[in-house]
């Protein structure tokens, strides 16, 4: 059994003793901590929206988390089957304090988690993520009585809201869309996407729409995180339906994955490079993603007459560089769109709306779209050390051999060549060194990775 209780909220797989799983206890613990640093910080209104996956758990924890948050004072307006996009919108729509999606995103059907938003609508900051740790911790909530508890109030608009705030972009070209006359196969992996997905696509004029796992029963068919591993029957459906595209999306539907005409991958982390071309060419401005994605979003934006800049990875540091820089998109290298003229947070549907209006305009087929950018390949390893090496001194030491190239020292360290990169992290849990390398060619980001590994067993002086 594994429960991790992080900055961002607590995730983990479901049963167990307490404290080692997921167990009510844990959910119970967690949401009230949340739900007493939500009520510190808001006086004047005690509105929470809550939504969840399709997990089999999902249920269960829904039932804990929304009697928890009632029984700390706090009204629920619980969404039902949602996404996390809609749930972070949900929280500004309906004026709420914060919001919790239930969703373990792309982890197995045995994990769940809780998810916390703040009153924007956003994930809540590495500080204040730390502070409701500590009221876990110390156990420093309490129950109201009687007479105060909490509202509990059932919303099944917003997704409908979320889709129609999307078809009213500007960039949201329908009437292009209906003309191409798009054959879709879409893998919703038994999730909410299954519900979200083919509303959008026949509100966004997509007649001839073929689904894979759209029951929204939580008996994911195959591994959840959209890898080209995983997406094999996608694969050969679109190619056996002589489809357009096929479209895949996690069970809460805030990473998007793409699969081309010819059943090949379009690439995870070619989704966010082409929907930013898209932007780059209604609003000429600065790009965001984190260090460990691919650098063709930085080549796209510059040749568009856009700037370019890299977070640290997460979510909460893509959106608050993005924010520092008015980014005009952004996103992550996983699937991952942040679009800011519709909201702060990751949003698959947004990106299929985005995507499909770039499709129909370019007027070509999916795969010709894809081969008009710059080709990298990403090599991704880890070193596993013994705990009495000190990781920071290591990475110190590669610094130092590598000080005359481009450095970067945000999250990890990055280091720049020509048309090549590394990225190392270490893991904040264990000795482990995680290294992400890119390159023009499958072979040289390998042999990238080869190199930096035989320079840190340099550094100590050990096999790794």
């Amino acid at each position: 059994m594994t429960l991790i209780k992080s900055i961002s909220g607590i995730r983990g797989t479901i049963g167990g003793n307490v404290g080692e799983g997921l167990t009510p206890i844990d959910i119970v613990e967690c949401t009230a901590a949340f739900g007493t640093w939500l009520k510190r910080r808001n006086s004047e209104n005690n509105k929470v929206v809550l939504g969840r996956d399709a997990r089999i758990s999902g249920d269960m924890v829904r039932n804990l988390v929304s009697g928890t948050l009632q029984s700390v004072g706090l009204s629920v307006i619980d969404l039902g089957l949602s996404t996390t996009p809609t749930v972070e919108m949900a929280v500004t729509e309906l004026d709420a304090i914060g919001g919790i999606i239930l969703t373990a995103s792309h982890n197995p059907k045995q994990w769940n988690a809780l998810k916390l938003f703040n009153e924007k609508g956003e994930f809540i900051s590495g500080q204040d993520g730390k502070e409701v740790l500590e009221l876990v911790e110390q156990k420093s909530f309490a129950f109201v009585d009687v007479d105060h508890l909490g509202d509990f109030i059932k919303d099944k608009n917003q997704l409908n809201l979320h889709i129609d705030k999307i078809l009213k972009l500007r960039e949201v070209d329908v009437k292009a869309i209906k003309k191409r006359d798009f054959k879709v196969v879409i893998d919703c992996v038994n999730s909410t996407g299954g519900i979200a997905v083919p509303l959008l696509l026949k509100k966004l004029g997509v007649k001839d729409v073929v689904e894979l796992f759209c029951a929204p029963n939580g008996r994911f068919p195959h591994n959840p995180e959209p890898l080209p591993e995983h997406l094999t029957t996608i694969s050969n459906e679109v190619k056996n339906q002589n489809a357009d595209l096929g479209i895949v999306v996690d069970p809460d539907v805030d990473r998007l994955a793409l699969v081309c005409e010819d059943g090949s991958m379009f690439g995870e982390e070619y989704t966010l490079v082409a929907i930013a071309d898209y932007i780059l060419q209604f609003s000429k401005g600065h790009t965001v993603s984190n260090l460990s994605s691919t650098r063709a979003l930085k080549d796209v934006t510059e040749k568009a007459g856009g700037t370019y800049s890299a977070s640290a990875v997460g979510e909460v540091n893509v959106v608050e560089e993005m924010k520092k820089t008015n980014a005009v998109i952004g996103g992550e290298g996983n699937g991952g769109i942040i679009y800011p003229g519709l909201h702060y947070g990751r949003d698959a549907l947004v990106g299929i709306a985005l995507f499909l209006s770039h499709l129909a305009k370019f007027g070509k087929s999916c795969s010709q779209l894809r081969s008009s950018y710059p080709n990298y390949y990403m090599s991704k390893s880890k070193i596993e050390l013994t705990p009495e090496i000190d990781v920071d001194k290591v990475l110190e030491e590669i610094e130092k051999k590598y000080q005359n190239h481009d450095i970067n020292t945000v999250d990890g360290l990055k280091i720049n060549f020509d048309s090549d990169w590394i990225h190392l992290r270490k893991s904040n849990t264990e000795p482990i060194i995680r290294i992400y390398s890119e390159s023009t060619s499958e072979t040289a980001a390998e042999n990238l990775v080869k190199k930096i590994k035989e320079d840190i067993k340099d550094c100590i002086n050990t096999p790794v």
